[in-house]
């Protein structure tokens, strides 16, 4: 791999190119604001709880099932409220204000790319932040659903339900919108980014061979199989190759 400074070079010109940006990111790219990943040696997927996995857990059927025991896990290992935007979140929400045609496709929950300033965010996974009532749809703030004792319940007069994390869970779908929007943006798009991702995960890392454009970059601490299909490989924190990255050089 190149020296950092020649790489930032190149990802810097590679933008400048590029009308159309896709940047598809991972838990790789909220690490550095202090949320873990879920697929590393020591990520949330490599302990088990008792007798179950995470994914087993974080199932639609175990949220139907046991709601109590779904959000006592839930609260204590996917809610990261304090949680605030690193380099990399800020520096995609400055390329986007800049004037870069950016669109952000995370699989990731925390809603930090919003926060960051980005306008253009697709979650392909869904939000904590946002919740809905079960059986009236009425939403509820994640406030009330991290303070609630046990299985938080809508409290609308007369409903009761039980409120659900607009996130989605094993065995549910990805929403029908999100996943033609991506198909469309990388479709369309001159330059594919992809960070903080293992690629592993389906049907989202499915959605990257769409990509037929010109430019391709992959940042990542390790290596992965798309490595070999990239123009840039980086193995570096995404926060800090973002970071370095000068948007005057990138319009």
């Amino acid at each position: 791999m190149e020296n950092s400074r020649n790489v930032i070079i190149e990802l810097e010109e590679m933008l400048k190119e590029s009308n159309k940006v896709v940047f598809f990111g991972g838990a790789g790219v909220s690490t550095e604001s202090g949320i873990p990943d879920f697929r590393s040696a020591d990520g949330i997927y490599s302990r088990r709880y008792g007798k179950l996995s995470p994914e087993m857990i974080i199932s639609r059927s175990f949220f139907d099932q046991s709601p109590r025991e779904f959000y006592d896990f839930y609260r204590d290992k996917l809610l990261y409220l304090d949680a605030k935007p690193n380099a990399a979140h800020m520096k995609l929400a400055e390329l986007e204000k800049a004037g870069k045609d950016i669109t952000i496709i995370t699989q990731n929950i925390d809603g930090l790319h919003q926060l960051a300033g980005s306008k253009k965010v697709i979650e392909l996974h869904g939000s904590v932040l946002r919740n809905y009532c079960m059986k009236c749809r009425a939403a509820h703030s994640v406030q009330f659903v991290k303070n609630s004792p046990g299985v938080p319940y809508c409290l609308n007069p007369g409903c009761g339900g039980i409120v659900k994390p607009d996130v989605v869970l094993y065995e549910e779908s990805l929403k029908d919108a999100d996943v033609e929007n991506t198909i469309i943006a990388i479709e369309e798009a001159d330059m594919l980014i992809i960070a903080g991702t293992s690629l592993i995960v389906y049907p989202a890392a499915s959605f990257v061979r769409y990509f037929h454009g010109k430019h391709s970059a992959i940042i990542n601490l390790s290596k992965s199989e798309r490595d070999i299909h990239m123009e840039l490989v980086i193995h570096k924190k995404v926060g800090e190759v973002l970071g370095a990255v000068n948007v005057a050089h990138c319009i």
